[in-house]
């Protein structure tokens, strides 16, 4: 791992850590998001990733490098450098789908997760909030969003059923189906908290084939499918909420329409739901 203390621009990180590394050609985009890029020398392939959130304190990006160091390479792509602003990770060949796996891999793939070692801080969903509240535009925050979140800080966060380390953004497009299995990307979510916390926040496609998510991880783990169910269900109004506060705060961030389309999809279903 490499260490300064000043930023740096791709360029300026390229020419000092990666003199004989050069963009790859081609489409090998697979799973990067904005200020990602795939850097290649001969047959090996690097994803350079910028911290893309600067208002978020730089121990949450050297997070991320912790729990990647941490994971094993059947989980996650392998860590390789980090220096304030930018980490580099090993390129995982293979494809992300536009639909999430198959509910029976994907339940063993978060079974499998949730066996490993905790990564050491919680996940506190409440801070959070209150923060997607503060950062967002004045104009959005309505009496309906407040009241919920001081709903929530009335009842508090359910007591845990199992206590592990969580991924908390499963979703098709942070998934690559590579040729040994399955791989997630992007954990800078991670932390540890309660299971059912993670499986309530995979972005399912319908209530049934969340049902048949929940119900084939209980069978690996051992539990009762009903319990896993309702405490799947009482972390879903957090769930929606978080959210719900995400979609805003990247509104006011990008300007860009589709976050305010999110947002009110999920306000609605708060509604509905309450």
């Amino acid at each position: 791992m490499q260490c300064n203390n000043s930023k740096l621009t791709r360029d300026a990180v390229l020419s000092r850590f990666f003199p004989d590394f050069q963009p790859a050609a081609g489409p090998v985009s697979t799973g990067l998001s904005g200020g990602s890029c795939i850097i290649e020398n001969g047959d090996q392939r690097l994803v350079l990733r910028q911290h893309h959130t600067p208002q978020d304190a730089e121990y949450h990006f050297l997070r991320q490098y912790h729990v990647l160091s941490q994971l094993p390479d059947d989980l996650a792509p392998r860590p390789r450098f980090y220096t304030p602003g930018w980490m580099a990770v090993d390129y995982l060949p293979g494809e992300v789908k536009s639909t999430l796996a198959d509910h029976r891999q994907l339940a063993a793939m978060l079974y499998y997760l949730h066996q490993q070692p905790r990564f050491g801080w919680r996940i506190q969903l409440l801070p959070l909030l209150q923060r997607y509240w503060q950062q967002s535009s004045p104009a959005r925050r309505t009496p309906f969003w407040l009241r919920q979140l001081h709903r929530l800080r009335k009842t508090g966060e359910p007591v845990p059923l199992r206590l592990a380390p969580l991924h908390m953004d499963v979703h098709a497009g942070n998934i690559v189906h590579t040729a040994a299995g399955l791989r997630l990307i992007d954990w800078e979510y991670a932390g540890d908290g309660d299971i059912a916390l993670e499986l309530a926040a995979v972005w399912v496609s319908s209530d049934a084939a969340h049902r048949q998510l929940v119900g084939d991880y209980a069978t690996l783990a051992k539990i009762d499918p009903s319990q896993l169910w309702r405490q799947v269900q009482r972390w879903r109004p957090w769930l929606l909420m978080l959210k719900a506060g995400w979609f805003e705060c990247r509104w006011q961030q990008t300007s860009e329409q589709q976050f305010i389309t999110l947002a009110d999809e999920t306000w609605c279903q708060l509604k509905t739901n309450g």
